[in-house]
């Protein structure tokens, strides 16, 4: 005699001990502002990078943005990015300028795309100021947020991998081995979450005991092909 069926529940947790997780796709975000919050100021440019945990960069989504209406400008942001350091990425963000809807919409059938080769996590460094304003153009142009409410902070993910506090642990601090050197911070977003997406990679390895890939491995015109 056979014994009782499992109920749905059981019988679903059962198949999926069996089933393979689905692979994580971490995108590296990095927003450039006139202002330190979204909604009261607005977001210049943002760029983000696929990476595999393999360290393949599958695929790029940059955009130059028009100014919110009605929003203000931060004058102490302002006078940051008047600096002669920061001028040229400032001119490069206000160059092709998209609606703030038009580049949600189509930052979404990306990252729709992008689901092929994993699950999109967003990660910022710091999160807390990328992530939320990527959020709240989602949510304000789209009326939801195609990244979820969920993403990783890399200096959280440095702390915790380093075995510090978190206000022990900056950029100074990570292991050589972390930092890609032909990858310069230029406050251009793209380029920023390029290299801050190969830094997240290369922490993550190191986490996970996995051997360091020296470079990353561009795969962004394959993906596309494919």
């Amino acid at each position: 005699m056979k014994g009782p069926c499992p109920s749905t529940d059981e019988g679903t947790f059962i198949a999926n001990e069996f089933q393979q997780p689905t692979p994580e796709l971490y995108v590296s975000c990095d927003i450039e502002a006139d202002g330190p919050c979204p909604g009261l100021f607005s977001m210049l440019s943002f760029g983000l990078a696929a990476f595999t945990v393999e360290k393949e960069l599958v695929g790029t989504f940059s955009r130059n943005l028009e100014l919110l209406d009605g929003a203000e400008t931060d004058e102490r942001t302002m006078r940051w990015w008047a600096q002669p350091e920061q001028a040229e990425a400032y001119k490069r963000s206000r160059e092709e300028l998209t609606s703030p809807r038009g580049a949600m919409v189509e930052c979404k059938s990306w990252l729709d795309d992008m689901r092929r080769f994993g699950k999109p996590l967003v990660c910022g460094a710091p999160s807390g100021f990328d992530f939320t304003f990527m959020y709240y153009y989602f949510q304000r142009f789209l009326g939801e947020s195609p990244i979820g409410f969920a993403s990783l902070d890399l200096r959280s993910y440095a702390a915790a991998t380093m075995k510090r506090q978190y206000r022990h642990v900056g950029k100074r601090q990570y292991p050589a081995e972390w930092i890609d050197e032909n990858l310069p911070h230029t406050h251009v977003a793209l380029d920023d979450a390029i290299e801050q997406g190969c830094i997240l990679i290369n922490m993550m390895r190191a986490n996970l005991d996995l051997p360091r890939v020296p470079e990353m491995i561009d795969r962004r015109t394959s993906a596309a092909l494919g």
